[in-house]
């Protein structure tokens, strides 16, 4: 029995596990978009784009509404695994383009009569069984001459759900349509630096044995005077919470970071990438649709650990997307005699022997092979240097020292 309705603004009081649905109180033949929100969202999302391209507002809200189901009131079909309540209640929260505290139906956050969202809810320990049966029964109460007009008509959902309980997918062709989140990204060197600056000013007489800073023997010399990072810097601890303000400043560094790749380092992701999407989606989806034929979805052990494949992959598939989508390649071969991305570079250990290394972005690490990161402590000490440099290593341990012998 289905709790509701309640208003789209009012919190729904329910903490167990459970499905829910999000409707219209009436549906009409077309989306009541709001084009102020569409145009917010593409100013704040900078990486937005519609089969490849950036899109206008018009051209983004006639894609939207080449999903609208006419006639059909139900927009979203969710679940929660732990409380419905605060599922709702962060989605509510979430601005359109964020992807916290919970980005799912996003779409809704389009429309012109949000306000008017109507909620209804059910409490269950099995959310996901219902959400499969909710999302069967969804589709096949739509009249074949209404799927038909979809722009994929081979996908049949609510106007807000962008896959099925299986995990085929709406293709929509919108894509980098949520915002890098700061704390999923990894940090740029200068606040890697900045951070190690207000570590050190607050009082560590030694800043590299806490981060991992490595520095020249000229550095070593001139060890007194803080870095003009650190200067920059309050100084003073990390807000627990940013503003909104705060957020897409973040977001703006976020999508002009670049992801630094060679030409072999681009090909392997494009490869898993393509990987992930012809051939491990579509085997984990015919592991799902096999798992439900057999029932029970509470206690299909099968069906769980599909669903946890899935959503491993799904969130492999969106982070090479978003590191494809600002690729720099790496200059390699020049001629300066300067270590950089891409360079070999041959050093003597602390311990006599030779040892070489490749210099690559953080993707492409793999210190097995002597392929290490510019972001790791020795990949970063041999960054833009020349042969006869001496560079200090501090880890754990203690202190090493490297001579670089050759640059290639």
């Amino acid at each position: 029995m289905a709790d509701g309705p309640t208003t789209w603004t009012t919190p729904v009081r329910s903490n167990r596990a459970g499905v829910y649905l999000v409707e219209l109180p009436g549906a009409g033949a077309s989306a009541p978009l709001d084009f102020n929100a569409v145009g917010r969202w593409l100013e704040r999302v900078p990486g937005l784009l519609l089969d490849g391209a950036r899109p206008t507002g018009r051209e983004l809200a006639a894609r939207l509404q080449g999903y609208w189901l006419a006639d059909q009131s139900v927009l979203y079909i969710g679940t929660s695994g732990a409380s419905i309540g605060s599922r709702i209640g962060a989605f509510h929260r979430t601005p359109l383009g964020d992807r916290k505290p919970y980005a799912g139906g996003y779409w809704l956050k389009t429309l012109a009569e949000v306000d008017r969202l109507r909620v209804w809810w059910a409490e269950t320990d099995a959310p996901e069984e219902y959400e499969d049966a909710l999302l069967e029964a969804f589709a096949a109460g739509v009249p074949a001459d209404v799927a038909a007009r979809l722009h994929d008509a081979a996908v049949v959902l609510p106007f807000a759900n962008l896959k099925t309980a299986e995990g085929i997918r709406k293709q929509h062709g919108i894509t980098g349509a949520l915002l890098v989140d700061d704390d999923d990204r990894p940090a740029t060197d200068a606040e890697r630096r900045a951070a190690a600056g207000r570590r050190g000013a607050g009082g560590s007489t030694d800043p590299t044995r806490r981060t991992g800073v490595l520095r020249s023997r000229t550095a070593l010399k001139n060890q007194a005077s803080p870095s003009r990072a650190a200067r920059a810097s309050d100084g003073g601890p990390a807000p627990r919470r940013m503003s909104q303000a705060a957020r897409e400043a973040a977001a703006g560094r976020a999508a002009k970071d670049p992801t630094r790749l060679s030409e072999a380092g681009l090909a392997a992701l494009r490869a898993e990438l393509d990987e992930l999407t012809t051939v491990t989606r579509p085997a984990i989806v015919a592991r799902i649709v096999a798992a439900r034929e057999l029932g029970d979805l509470k206690e299909n052990s099968d069906y769980h650990e599909a669903r946890r494949e899935q959503s491993f992959a799904e969130g492999r598939i969106r982070a090479i997307e978003d590191l494809l989508r600002n690729v720099v390649l790496i200059e390699e071969g020049l001629e300066d005699g300067r270590s950089r991305l891409g360079s070999t570079v041959v050093v003597e250990s602390p311990f006599g022997d030779e040892e070489r290394y490749t210099l690559v972005g953080s993707t492409e690490a793999s210190p097995a092979s002597g392929r290490i990161s510019t972001s790791s402590p020795i990949g970063a000490a041999l960054l833009d240097r020349v042969a006869g440099d001496e560079v200090e290593v501090v880890v754990p341990s203690g202190r090493l020292r490297y001579r670089i012998v050759e640059v290639h």
